[in-house]
């Protein structure tokens, strides 16, 4: 799925991976007003749905949703301005041309400068975030960089076997060249002998890839120590 924000207000378009924003804000001391509006691609152009939403204070109040042909109220702070835009056939109808006119239209364009379909592989690195060398437990950290599109799916296995309660995820960040980047991380136990497998699932790849990760044991054998990178650092 892709998408394309635009509104008939002034905007700027931000590129992101398969989201394509476009933004108007008014502020002031008191409040925030924002609207945005996405066109979802399904299958290339064969289905298209047009969303423009509308938030105050970071909360969306209304929406315009070309599958149903109207708006839509989320909160009753929304409901006066739907029953007000919906009883306008204007515009109305400029939204719902603004599928071809906008959406589909649009869609030519980002095929003709490579932007549909691009596919970027990632790199994966996996680090010991250690923290207290006298305790059995330690975080493992999986930094997921580089990849297009944004959608991506990172697994945790420790001796094969999928880890998922101790696992904690940041949100997707954009690395500013049209690639992102993600770290998830693991917080386990950790003994000499035991294989730890960061395992990403990607549109690039035809196979998920994955990386192992080992620990080692201290010179003085005396204490159950491992080692490895020591922290981590978001970025490109």
């Amino acid at each position: 799925t892709a998408f394309i924000f635009f509104t008939a207000l002034p905007f700027v378009l931000l590129l992101h991976i398969d989201l394509i924003h476009g933004e108007y804000t008014v502020e002031s001391a008191d409040y925030v007003i924002e609207g945005k509006a996405e066109c979802h691609y399904m299958n290339g152009t064969q289905r298209v749905r047009l969303l423009e939403r509308w938030f105050y204070n970071q909360e969306e109040f209304v929406y315009f949703d070309s599958d149903v042909g109207y708006y839509i109220p989320k909160t009753e702070f929304g409901r006066p301005a739907a029953e007000n835009w919906n009883k306008n056939k204007d515009i109305i109808e400029q939204r719902k041309a603004e599928m071809q006119t906008f959406c589909i239209y649009n869609y030519g364009a980002f095929e003709t400068v490579g932007i549909t379909g691009r596919r970027v592989k990632p790199t994966i690195k996996i680090s010991l975030i250690h923290e207290d060398p006298h305790s059995e437990h330690h975080m493992l950290a999986c930094n997921v960089n580089g990849f297009y599109p944004s959608e991506i799916e990172v697994k945790w296995y420790r001796n094969g076997v999928e880890e998922s309660a101790q696992v904690q995820s940041t949100d997707i960040f954009q690395n500013g060249d049209w690639t992102f980047q993600i770290l998830v991380m693991l917080e386990t136990e950790i003994t000499k002998g035991d294989t730890f497998t960061c395992e990403v699932l990607h549109s690039s790849l035809e196979t998920p890839s994955r990386v192992d990760w080992h620990p080692q044991e201290s010179d003085s054998g005396k204490k159950k120590v491992v080692t490895g990178i020591v922290g981590f650092v978001l970025g490109t």
